[in-house]
């Protein structure tokens, strides 16, 4: 592996995203997915670049939040373009969105149903049906959603608050890895669909969701296998209704990566550690979300042939902030030296803090 060495000689670590590799992520999802319209779920990288990189390719946007909308209206989305995913949100934060334009809200209570009347009413709402996520790497599942019984129930109610029934929405779990995981949940939707046309509802929209798999250190099945999943799920639907999806990781995960910096190198009992200015509190949260199951492709710059195994650690005094075991580096590995993170453009950026005063990573498109 050829690498260009950092330049920059500030000492935060750097975030790489590289605006091809997003739009080339977005022509592989819409090939495997063919009429299906993908909203990039927002908050799995906000950086003004990413979002305007996808704007400019055609994408809509999932938002979960108000801030998350004014961040994309600062790049011209349209809020009236926008979905609202979050199924439970604080009464302001339905206020101000409707406020600015947004009329489509996910549900999956009585209680966040009435909210949504008071703050937007004559809305168009879509319930979240509940999965389990059994094969996803990072399990997501289990906060959100209802049974079908729960989805016509919701979706008549609104009905009769004057709000629209627009649809219905579930999420298989993030980073799944089994495309089978949409088919249940689809069968589930047609069940809601049949019940609720004999009541008079007829839905407009179904949403597939997110958690479609990205490429870290080892081989997840390709989208189109998911895509072939969604289209038998999708055919078997009582009626024709629009088909939404909400990628988000599988956009920019392998668009990104990270280059840090070896700060110190130490053996011990357990073995050779190398310590780095980048951690799981400043960017690798998932590693500990995943309960270590998530591995991102790690090379450093110096390239020696012969190998050593090092655990990876981050800057802070957290025995938690390791974010990799195990892995083949150069063995003249040494402080100054710069490792690549690679796959590292989902879900890092977002999570990174200052714990214990260390900088989060800059975010640099390419």
């Amino acid at each position: 592996m050829t690498v260009t060495p950092i330049t920059d000689s500030r000492p935060a670590p750097v975030l790489e995203m590289r605006a091809d590799r997003i739009v080339a992520a977005l022509d592989t999802f819409r090939a495997a997915f063919p009429g299906v319209r993908p909203f990039y779920a927002t908050k799995c990288n906000t950086h003004p670049g990413v979002l305007r990189t996808l704007h400019e390719a055609g994408c809509d946007f999932e938002i979960a939040s108000v801030q998350e909308m004014e961040a994309l209206g600062g790049i011209g989305v349209r809020a009236g373009d926008l979905l609202f995913s979050n199924p439970v949100r604080a009464r302001e934060q339905t206020a101000r969105a409707a406020a600015a334009g947004v009329d489509r809200f996910s549900v999956d209570s009585t209680e966040e149903l009435g909210r949504v009347a008071d703050e937007a009413p004559g809305s168009r709402v879509y319930a979240r049906l509940a999965t389990f996520g059994d094969d996803s790497v990072v399990p997501s599942e289990g906060k959100f959603g209802v049974d079908v019984t729960g989805v016509v129930r919701l979706l008549l109610e609104a009905r009769d608050r004057g709000l629209v029934p627009y649809g219905i929405t579930f999420h298989m779990g993030s980073q799944s890895l089994d495309p089978a995981a949409l088919l249940h949940p689809l069968q589930d939707v047609a069940a809601a669909m049949e019940r609720l046309r004999r009541a008079g509802v007829r839905l407009e929209m179904v949403d597939l969701g997110g958690g479609f798999p990205a490429a870290y250190d080892e081989p997840v099945p390709p989208l189109a296998d998911f895509g072939r999943a969604a289209a038998a799920g999708i055919a078997r639907l009582p009626y024709p209704v629009e088909v939404f999806a909400e990628p988000g990781r599988c956009l920019v995960a392998e668009a990104g990566t990270f280059r840090c910096r070896v700060i110190g190198v130490a053996e011990r009992p357990s073995g050779w550690w190398a310590h780095t200015n980048l951690g799981v509190f400043h960017g690798l949260m998932e590693v500990l979300e995943s309960g270590g199951e998530l591995h991102y492709p790690i090379h450093d710059a110096r390239g020696t042939r012969l190998r050593r195994c090092y655990h990876l650690t981050g800057p802070t005094c957290d025995s938690q902030d390791t974010f990799a075991r195990d892995v083949l580096l150069s063995a003249d590995l040494r402080e100054g030296d710069e490792l690549l993170i690679g796959s590292a453009g989902a879900y890092t950026s977002v999570y990174a803090s200052r714990f214990n005063g260390f900088a989060p990573p800059r975010v640099v498109l390419v």
